[in-house]
């Protein structure tokens, strides 16, 4: 180590050798002198750089040791501040809180934080205690303890039961602190729900029930604070406000507000609202439920509602309803009113139907208690009853004085006054006046007396005095009288007298004349207009009608433009202009109204104009985007993006308005008063033909300044994805000092400033595609433009954008099956009215150049007229007046593929005879199809069931063709069950291609029977087995494979084997007995196994098999359409009802209406009905049969839209070919005893059906009394000679084809001579019952396909009118007896209309 002095003097040395005097070199000296010097001062300055570099070098040595000196100096003075720090930490202190805990008083559901800070040695240990130990893992989330930094804490969510003292107790071994603090935690009972702070969350839409089910009507919310002894305080009304009953069941909590109707009638229609107290005032919310009628009697009326009872009295109450609508049903004939008195028993109160929606209940029994419900009748049927009305009590208001207060007290009258004889009644009237029936109501006498008050009416002609007593059948006690048998025209008087026990009173004074009037329907509500209101709604307006006497409200229907069938927009009578929900956008509607009072429902008023469901116009959104395009120094060049939502309307304006920077106020804007060097701020406004819509937000200040450098401008996003988009701009409109040769693009994130570049070299295109974005994250971009100059100014920033997918399909590119046009098309989710389709090339707009856009719905086609390699590149398409639906496709090499397709189908190879098929002998199926011309390249290949077949022995096919004639065929040497379903071949001559399909569906029964007859025929010529091999069992257990051969010599051979092994049996067999048998004693199972007998000679061999092997075999999942769907099925080398068979979808496949599982006895099927896209996918059958589990699978997701078109084919197809009846036949027949009957009809079908006629059920045998013919395929006749009362009944006509039928109904009525031709009452008629289907056995046979080769086509009958029913296994012949019952003879149906049809019923 070197000192401070030693180290100076070091220093001092090199400063005096550097000191010594600096010499110059002169410049071109060339003398000898001058060289002597310049050597001599050069070795003087040598030896002087040795000095200076040895004391350079001791001048670097003496620095390091100093600066190394003072580092260890700093070390051991750190190192003494630590032992320092260690040495006080080693005093040994007691704990002590330096910060205690403080006690608290805190809200329940309030948490609060109790802390301390602690100091000892060694460090103390800090616990929590509340006279147990507080433990937060004994309670999750109820208590949390941090100690951080020597500041302990304890947090706590409060509830009531946390009221204690908590203590802290700190810990060494030096001593024990401890802390205490109270906590108090209150109830917030003395908070009033009103106080609560609420906001709804998700609200109930409008809704649709249907009557007889429950439905829940649910607010969520959040509720602050969230107290559970303390729920808001909601309301829910409807008309009025409701109350929890058995009919509206009510709940509120801190997070949901719910009514539920558990049994929905019409009279819960209606507008509902929930009303919530809260702290600001209230929130609200109301929806509209609809309820629809319940299904009920085909043609009756719905059920009417609103049943109540008013003028409630001793023995009388007028109970009032509502009407119901009636859309399509027969008008109402009137109402039955029935009672119920607590026994839950209904008695009908009217004989007859009463037309008015009134009725007086009389005869009631004083303080018992009643409910009443209404029924509805017309020509079809009676309605469901209605909602019973609310309990009533039969109680006479007049015999007391009730005072209300805090207790209710009633004083009857006669305890005010005593008298003995009443006095008489006065105010004698009709409080009710109608033409079926008259109230009369007057005033009981005052005082009336202790003894028991009756009343007795008489009544007279007005004018004559001549007074008659009515016959109330009971004594009347209340002063109301229901008076019916007046008659029409004539004027009544009426006088009413009062008993008791003790006399009469004198006669009241006679009433005014009474009359009944006429009932009146209103009129006709006046002109209808229905306005766009959203996209599944029209608001409906009105005309009032003139004649507006007890209007209840109005019923509204509708129906869609180009259907007949009008449908109930409202359930229950509305009284002002309405909102039909419901409706399908884009659907175009009429409108109609009826006005309704007591007497029933109005004329229909004229239809409305038709409307489309859109949403109602409205002004377009904001612009946004300001951006300024240049600037002179006198003027500015502004430009914007167009409203997102045009509100409906095109955009057909906008309007300016500028500022100065630093003002506020607005001026419209006028371009020749601008300043250079002002800053000016502009906002826009949209207009569309609803008005102005509101301004944008102001731009960003903006410099009038002459610009030298143009910024590019109008940023927009297309194909927004999760992780991508595409970024798009416009060139600048005005170049600076050069043209723009490229640009770059910088992103961030939203509200940061730290850009990125996101291209390394500038584009010379406006747009730029941007990947590895963050799914969710918004970003915000700009855009810089690139001249000789250098980078430009950027953009102003883009709005920000979101990276997350829209709901949106891709671009499909594709070519036309039927024309061979090759497209690109865009199928969008949600579009609106104004929505276009902008479609462009490298995001360059198409516009008008020779391809074709063609645009539909929903959907728009780009096609290509003549593409060719021009046409390669990126296609993208935009829509607008959307949230940003776009898309884009990259037309590459995939072109060529879809020419070559193209091709194809525009030049296809020409057919002579398409795909069919013949019986050969020895029962081969030859199936064949015939080109005008083939040359000697072609290639085809067959496909049977969606599974290429190829040729050989094996396979048991042999495909061939020959040029010269242009026929391809195959041969199919053993055509069995596994054969049906569908055959194509396609075929491909160089660039022509062609394919023809079969569907060997319909025929294949007579196909494979006359292949099996064939082949029998064959085997017949040569030596062949009469019975294949069978078993039996002798006596003595021994098990015998037997088989019986013909046409045998002696020459023939028989031999047996065993897993193609010979057996050589004991007995040789003896084929000219015409049996062989091979027995097995001891049967076991060394003796399982395929056993196979061989019968031959010269003229040929057969042979037969028996498999005692007991192992299952099952093929794969084949699908075959039919037209009730699509079918899988796997055939199998045995299939019992034991075996467990699984279909799977995903999940296990119950069988059902939609899902059919069955199966045969070599096959398990499994058939989807009426098919649609959620059926796509994979299905599976798992098949066990007690030891081992088969699996197989099927996809179905590639081939369904094939199949679902053939299933649509087969439907058509066998619909349009069914047998059905054309015309001729009655609903009804009526006819005198001992006259001949002739039932004539015309029935229609390809091929020509079968006729049947049945009677009362059972099938029509001809004899010489009845007589069935059936002429030339098209007349079929019932004739029943001389008939008798006997032959009356039900009758009815099968007409059946192998592709369906249809089942007609007649009754015939015989009446004896002399009496009345009888009429047909209500509901006597029959309704044409129709036949069910019979449900599909466990295991039945396949159904019967039809082939496509389509016979000629016959002239195509009238079209019925009658609906029918396909047949569900074509061919197949009915069971005995219709599963429908007879109904008893007391259940009476209406007479069906003549356009009601039932299916095909099954048939003897």
């Amino acid at each position: 180590k070197f000192s401070s002095k030693s180290a100076s003097q070091v220093q001092a040395q090199p400063t005096e050798a550097m000191a010594e005097p600096a010499y110059t070199i002169p410049v071109f000296r060339q003398t000898a002198e001058d060289t002597e010097e310049y050597q001599r001062v050069s070795s003087n300055v040598g030896k002087g750089l040795v000095v200076i570099q040895e004391e350079l070098h001791r001048m670097r040595m003496a620095t390091k040791a100093q600066v190394d000196s003072l580092a260890i100096q700093k070390e051991q003075v750190k190192d003494m501040m630590k032992r320092r720090g260690d040495l006080l930490e080693e005093v040994p202190k007691m704990p002590d809180f330096l910060v205690a805990l403080r006690p608290h008083t805190v809200w329940e559901k309030t948490p609060v934080k109790l802390f301390c800070t602690v100091e000892g040695n060694p460090r103390p240990i800090v616990k929590y205690k509340g006279g147990v130990p507080v433990d937060p893992l004994n309670a999750p989330g109820k208590y949390k303890i941090e100690s951080k930094y020597g500041v302990h804490s304890l947090i706590i969510s409060c509830v009531v039961s946390d009221t204690a003292e908590y203590s802290a107790v700190a810990t060494n071994q030096h001593g024990t602190a401890t802390s205490k603090a109270t906590i108090i935690v209150k109830h917030l009972t003395e908070i009033h729900p009103s106080k609560l702070e609420v906001t709804l969350l998700e609200r109930f839409p409008v809704s649709f029930g249907v009557e007889g089910n429950s439905i829940k009507l649910v607010c969520t919310m959040v509720v602050v604070p969230d107290l559970p002894n303390v729920p808001p305080l909601a309301q829910w009304y409807r008309d009025k406000l409701l109350k929890p009953n058995k009919l509206a069941a009510m709940s509120v909590s801190g997070s949901a507000a719910c009514l539920t109707l558990p049994h929905l009638a019409k009279d819960d229609e209606g507008l509902f609202t929930l009303r919530i107290f809260t702290k600001d005032g209230t929130a609200e919310h109301s929806a509209y439920l609809f309820v629809s009628a319940a299904p009920s009697v085909a043609g009756a009326p719905g059920a009417p509602m609103s049943v109540k009872a008013y003028d409630i009295n001793s023995d009388y109450v007028l109970v009032a309803w509502k009407p119901p609508n009636t859309v399509n049903e027969a008008p109402i004939t009137g109402y039955f009113v029935d009672c119920e008195a607590g026994t839950d028993t209904w008695v009908q109160c009217n004989d007859s139907p009463v037309k008015v929606c009134k009725y007086p209940v009389h005869g009631l029994s004083l303080g018992h208690s009643y409910h009443f419900r209404v029924r509805a009748v017309n020509k079809a049927g009676i309605s469901r009853p209605s909602r019973k009305s609310d309990k009533v009590t039969a109680i006479d208001a007049a015999e007391s004085i009730k005072i209300e207060g805090k207790y209710d007290i009633m004083i009857k009258d006669d305890e005010l006054e005593y008298v003995t004889i009443p006095g008489e009644p006065t105010n004698v009237h009709a409080s009710e006046i109608f033409k079926s029936y008259v109230v009369l109501s007057w005033k009981p006498p005052s005082p009336r007396g202790r003894a028991p008050l009756w009343f007795i009416i008489e009544k007279c002609l007005a004018g004559t005095g001549a007074w008659q007593q009515i016959n109330t059948a009971v004594k009347l006690h209340s002063p109301r009288y229901p008076v019916f048998d007046l008659q029409d025209g004539q004027k009544y008087q009426f006088r009413v007298y009062s008993v008791n026990l003790y006399g009469s009173s004198e006669a009241s004074a006679p009433s005014e004349p009474i009359q009944k009037v006429d009932e009146y329907v209103p009129s006709a509500p006046g002109q209808i207009v229905a306005t766009r209101n959203t996209k599944s709604s029209v608001f409906v307006q009105w005309e009032t009608p003139k004649n507006q006497k007890n209007l209840v409200g109005y019923y509204i229907d509708g129906r869609a433009v180009g259907s007949k069938e009008w449908f109930a927009c409202n359930h229950k009578p509305f009284r002002h202009n309405f909102v039909v929900h419901g409706l399908i956008p884009g659907e175009t509607y009429v409108f109609r109204v009826q006005a309704v009072n007591v007497f029933g429902l109005s004329e229909e008023s004229q239809e409305s104009s038709p409307i489309a469901v859109e949403p109602a116009l409205a002004t377009p959104s904001a612009p946004y985007g300001i951006t300024m395009l240049s600037s002179d120094g006198s003027s500015i060049t502004v430009a914007w993006k167009s409203p997102k939502h045009c509100g409906g309307s095109k955009v057909n304006a906008y309007y300016i308005d500028k500022r100065d920077a630093d003002t506020l106020v607005w001026k419209e804007f006028n371009v020749d008063n601008l300043k250079d060097g002002t800053f000016y701020e502009f906002r826009i406004q949209a207009g569309n033909l609803a008005g102005v819509g509101l301004p944008s937000a102001p731009s960003v200040p903006m410099k009038c300044e002459a610009w030298t450098m143009a910024e590019p401008y109008d940023l927009s996003f297309s194909e927004v994805r999760g992780e991508s988009l595409v970024i798009l701009w416009k060139a600048p409109v005005y170049t600076g000092a050069s043209a723009v040769t490229g640009y770059f693009v910088d992103m961030a994130d939203k509200g940061s400033s730290e850009f990125v570049t996101l291209n390394k070299e500038a584009v010379s295109h406006c747009y730029l595609q941007v990947t590895g974005l963050e799914k969710g994250k918004s970003y915000v971009f700009r855009v810089c433009g690139v001249n000789a100059n250098g980078v430009g100014k950027p953009s102003q920033l883009s709005e920000p954008v979101c990276a997350k997918a829209l709901p949106t399909k891709e671009i499909v590119a594709g070519v036309d099956e039927e024309t061979g046009d090759i497209f690109l098309s865009l199928e969008a989710c949600e579009i609106c009215e104004t929505s276009k389709f902008l479609w462009s090339k490298n995001y360059k707009p198409v516009g008008d150049c020779p391809r074709v856009t063609v645009t539909a719905k929903g959907r728009s086609r780009l096609t290509f007229t003549n593409p060719d390699k021009d046409d390669l590149g990126r296609y993208s398409v935009v829509v607008t007046d959307t949230d940003g639906v776009s898309s884009s496709h990259t037309l590459t090499e995939d072109l060529n593929t879809m020419l070559e397709l193209s091709y194809a189908i525009k030049h296809p190879v020409p057919l002579k005879h398409s795909l069919n098929y013949e019986i050969l002998e020895k029962g081969h199926v030859r199936f064949w199809v015939q080109a005008v011309k083939l040359s000697p390249s072609v290639s085809y290949r067959f496909i049977v069931n969606d599974k290429e077949v190829t040729s050989g022995e094996f396979q048991g096919h042999k495909i061939s063709h020959d040029v010269a004639s242009g026929v391809i065929q195959m041969t199919v040497d053993h055509f069995t069950r596994s054969n049906e379903g569908t055959y194509t071949v396609q075929i491909h001559d160089g660039k022509a291609k062609t394919q023809s399909s079969l569907v060997l569906v319909g025929d294949f029964k007579a196909a494979l029977k006359e292949a099996e007859f064939q082949r029998k025929e064959h085997i017949r010529k040569q030596p062949h087995f009469s019975e294949y091999l069978y078993f039996t069992v002798t006596e003595d257990c021994t098990v015998r494979l037997a088989c019986k051969v013909a046409n045998v010599k002696k020459e023939s051979a028989f031999h047996w084997y065993k897993e193609d092994e010979e057996i050589v049996p004991e007995t040789p067999p003896n084929v000219m007995s015409g049996a062989c048998a091979l027995p097995l004693p001891l049967f076991s199972r060394k003796d399982q196994g395929v056993y196979k007998a061989v019968l031959s000679d010269d003229r040929g061999k057969d042979t037969s098999t028996f498999d005692i092997s007991g192992k299952a075999s099952a093929s794969d999942l084949v699908m075959q359409c039919t037209p009730e769907g699509i079918r899988l099925q796997c055939y199998m080398s045995y299939y019992t009802e034991e075996m467990k068979t699984v279909w799977k979808h995903g999940t296990k496949i119950a069988s059902s209406e939609k899902m059919r599982i069955g199966g045969a006895a070599e096959m398990a099927w499994m058939q989807i009905c009426d098919p649609s896209d959620k059926e796509k996918g994979q299905y599976s059958i798992e098949i066990s049969d007690g030891v081992t589990t088969h699996t197989r699978t099927f996809d179905l997701s590639g081939q369904y839209t094939d199949a679902y078109e053939e299933y649509l084919r087969l439907a058509a197809a066998f619909a349009e070919k069914r047998g059905r009846v054309v015309g001729g036949l009655p609903d009804v027949a009526t006819i005198m005893e001992e006259k001949s009957l002739s039932l004539t009809c015309t029935v229609w079908g390809e091929p020509t059906p079968e006729v049947s006629w049945f009677k009362n059920e059972q099938e029509v045998a001809s004899n010489e009394h009845t007589k069935v013919t059936f002429d030339g395929g098209k007349f079929a006749s019932l004739v029943i000679n001389k008939v008798t009362p006997e032959d009356s009944g039900k009758y009815s006509i099968n007409v059946r084809n192998k592709y369906g039928g249809e089942f007609v109904e007649i009754t015939v009525s015989v009446y004896k001579h002399g009496e009345q031709i009888p009429e047909p009452k209500l509901g006597q008629a029959k309704t044409a019952t129709p036949a069910a289907t019979p449900a599909p056995s466990k295991s039945p046979a396949p159904p019967a396909k039809t082939p496509t080769s389509t016979p000629s086509k016959a002239p195509t009958p009238a079209q019925s009118q009658k609906s029918s029913t396909p047949a569900s296994t074509p061919g197949s012949t009915p069971v005995p007896k219709s599963p429908t019952p007879t109904p008893p003879r007391s259940v009476k149906s209406p007479t069906p209309p003549r356009f009601m049809k039932s299916p095909t019923p099954p048939r003897k």
